[in-house]
């Protein structure tokens, strides 16, 4: 029998907080930023690169953060179908640059044009006796031109994904640096770069920087806290402006507790399999 502490790695890969992976037999295989990963069933972490990493923040007190974001029959529902659900930890610069692709898309779209991504301007390596392309460096986008990465499929996103390579490429903005912030101080840097919303910043916080009451926010989630908590959050509308959103987030976390992002996470896995939605 599952316990909160086993890793359900079918879940948490497949939970739309990465894209960059594929199923091989029994081991999954992704890039993590200048790293490839493979991980069988059990989560065990075998690296390219040879780092130790805590992917699935194993470190986490999982039961004290199921505990305290078990507030209401709805949540509890979500754990217990998906017990093993874990947030993943990944690289902040590939996340970043992921979460700003995936505005307007779907999973497989996302997916095909990091790939893209990756083959145009990623460094390629041999791991497992398989040719992979690694994550782009910042410089590698900052330096590229507006066409270049327009030819990986991203339309008009390409011009926000070279802003934030450039930012970070000319060390603007420092990500690592950021994780050691508060939310709402790494949440108001993450915004400044052009083409960065709420819900963007609140992925990368919540999926890279270890801002576990990051809470993000698209047509998903909306939709799922008007169908169970309308009497809690009274959401009135299908979209929710930059105000609306930070008093939403508020209350969101008033409710769920420190570790919001963890509920959200179980509340959208659950949502999308209601709705057969597609994954990696």
């Amino acid at each position: 029998m599952q316990n909160a502490n086993t890793i359900n790695v079918e879940n948490s890969i497949n939970s739309g907080q990465v894209f960059l992976w594929k199923k091989n037999k029994e081991f999954w295989l992704g890039v993590n930023g200048q790293d490839i990963l493979k991980i069988d069933t059990a989560g065990s972490v075998k690296s390219y690169q040879n780092t130790r990493t805590d992917f699935f923040r194993k470190k986490d007190n999982i039961e004290e953060i199921i505990n305290s974001i078990s507030k209401d029959s709805i949540v509890k529902i979500a754990v217990k179908q998906f017990l093993g659900l874990r947030l993943i930890r990944q690289d902040p610069f590939q996340c970043l640059i992921s979460f700003i692709v995936s505005s307007n898309s779907n999973i497989q779209k996302i997916k095909l044009n990091l790939e893209n991504l990756c083959k145009k301007f990623g460094r390629k390596v041999e791991f497992d006796k398989q040719e992979f392309s690694l994550f782009p460096q910042p410089e590698k986008i900052a330096q590229a031109s507006i066409n270049e990465i327009v030819e990986c499929g991203l339309g008009y996103r390409s011009k926000f994904v070279k802003e934030a390579a450039t930012k970070i490429f000319k060390d603007e903005i420092d990500l690592e640096l950021l994780e050691k912030n508060n939310y709402l101080d790494v949440k108001e840097v993450i915004c400044s770069i052009p083409g960065v919303g709420n819900k963007v910043a609140d992925c990368t916080m919540l999926f890279s920087l270890n801002k576990l009451e990051a809470f993000p926010l698209d047509r998903w989630m909306v939709r799922i806290l008007k169908k169970y908590y309308q009497d809690e959050f009274q959401i009135e509308t299908k979209t929710i402006t930059e105000k609306q959103y930070n008093r939403l987030h508020e209350k969101i976390v008033n409710h769920f507790g420190p570790y919001a992002g963890y509920g959200q996470q179980f509340l959208f896995k659950m949502e999308r399999e209601i709705n057969q939605k597609k994954w990696l």
